[in-house]
């Protein structure tokens, strides 16, 4: 029987992906599935995050707010899938009975087997794009090998799994055939990709054959793991021009005892190390960073040290969390050391540095020409990207001139004549 299906989806753009793949193979049968519809709708499937208290606290408002539209007989079911219901199924179970069925981040098969009475199966290149339709993300690994001691995401999504480049690439030519042209490889670590099943990297041979895809112009690579990331890549991104000259590599922190502490394989040494050969083989790559403060044992002076890193290595593109105690993680033995205002407190400190170098970054554009992906416009003005920004996290171009000629996915070159923070202002100009 046809069902109109709305999936609500939290957290990351890893679980967009499996969000829009569900949408995908629903969409095969009758249903009417929608991407966060406001309607009423006979079942609701929430994709949840679990990663930290900010997101489960996200999560569960979340279902409690579609609890009272199903109490309001708005929804038929609910459903919950996700990270959150994969750690916590039992105690929602508990907490919250009004949910119908509970599926883990493995369970997409039984989920449409629910939904469908056993009748479904899941096609893993089966999806509904719900970004622009010019680019999209493209998940190449599932899990985490990596013992970082603040992370449960191992113990949420299990042992790092590539898919083949096969698989891979029938995916990307299925979106590169509905017109999307710029491609977001994301995993949780991208520098792993291919050692589980061939043990070493095939990240060179999958770029390799992405790049090839007739229609697909930029290749941007997402959450990059600093400790054991691959020389062939570097040279990849220095000289294929469709993949992006940008890299987005969280580093956490600097000082060493911290680092060490984290388990994560490198120290300040090899960080510094790291980065300098990244700005040697490709002067003008755009590296994102995350990073975390009010890690446990993190005192003033290994806050400062971090400070001061940020200040030196002048990243283009940086974002902060603060330190959140996960348990059954190492770290979560460790308490929760320093009050939630100081942490906040160093996480504004770095971010306020950061907006002086991105303005400083930013201003040194002026008069300069990029090549431009359109996006879409906002109000009297036509917005897009460089290679180095991706979407909704980085910079973006506000354009003026020729605006008639301008279309999403659009490829055009901007000359700067404006910069702030986090926006530059330009024209079109001739090729």
């Amino acid at each position: 029987m046809s069902k109109s299906i709305n999936i609500i989806t939290l957290g990351c753009s890893k679980n967009l992906v499996d969000s829009e793949k569900i949408m995908g193979n629903l969409g095969n049968g009758d249903h009417i599935v929608t991407h966060e519809s406001s309607d009423p709708s006979d079942i609701v499937i929430i994709n949840t995050c679990g990663f930290i208290n900010d997101a489960r606290a996200e999560s569960v408002e979340t279902i409690l707010h579609f609890v009272n539209a199903k109490n309001r007989g708005e929804v038929e079911k609910l459903i919950v899938t996700g990270c959150l219901s994969q750690r916590y199924k039992y105690e929602l179970k508990e907490e919250i009975p009004e949910i119908d069925a509970f599926f883990g981040v493995d369970d997409y098969t039984q989920l449409l087997k629910y939904i469908d009475n056993g009748n479904a199966g899941m096609s893993d290149t089966e999806r509904v794009v719900t970004t622009p339709g010019h680019y999209a993300y493209l998940k190449i690994a599932e899990g985490c090998d990596r013992k970082c001691s603040f992370c449960a995401i191992p113990l949420i999504r299990g042992r790092y799994r590539s898919r083949s480049i096969e698989n891979i690439v029938s995916e990307a030519e299925m979106l590169a055939g509905k017109g999307v042209k710029e491609l977001l490889l994301i995993a949780q670590d991208i520098s792993y990709y291919g050692i589980d099943i061939a043990g070493k990297s095939l990240l060179p041979q999958l770029l390799d054959n992405l790049a090839n895809i007739d229609g697909i112009e930029w290749i941007r690579l997402h959450y990059a793991y600093p400790l054991d990331f691959p020389d062939e890549v570097t040279e990849r991104i220095a000289s294929n021009h469709k993949i992006c000259r940008y890299l987005d590599i969280p580093l956490q922190h600097i000082n060493s005892n911290i680092l060490k502490s984290m388990r994560r394989g490198v120290d300040k040494t090899a960080t510094l190390a790291f980065l300098k050969r990244l700005r040697e083989r490709v002067p003008e790559i755009a590296l994102r960073t995350t990073l975390m403060v009010g890690y446990p044992g993190e005192t003033d002076n290994e806050f400062d040290e971090l400070l001061e890193f940020v200040k030196n290595a002048r990243f283009e593109r940086l974002g902060v969390f603060t330190y959140s105690p996960e348990e059954n993680t190492p770290a979560y033995r460790f308490g929760n050391s320093l009050p939630i205002n100081v942490k906040q407190k160093r996480a504004d400190i770095i971010m306020e540095e950061q907006q002086r170098i991105s303005l400083q970054l930013n201003r040194q554009k002026i008069g300069k020409v990029y090549k431009v992906i359109i996006d879409g416009k906002e109000g009297e003005y036509f917005t897009g990207r460089t290679e180095s920004d991706s979407p909704e996290i980085d910079n973006e171009v506000f354009i003026t001139g020729h605006e008639n000629r301008l279309v999403p996915g659009m490829f055009c070159n901007v000359r700067i004549h404006n910069a702030s923070e986090f926006e530059i202002f330009g024209t079109i100009t001739p090729c």
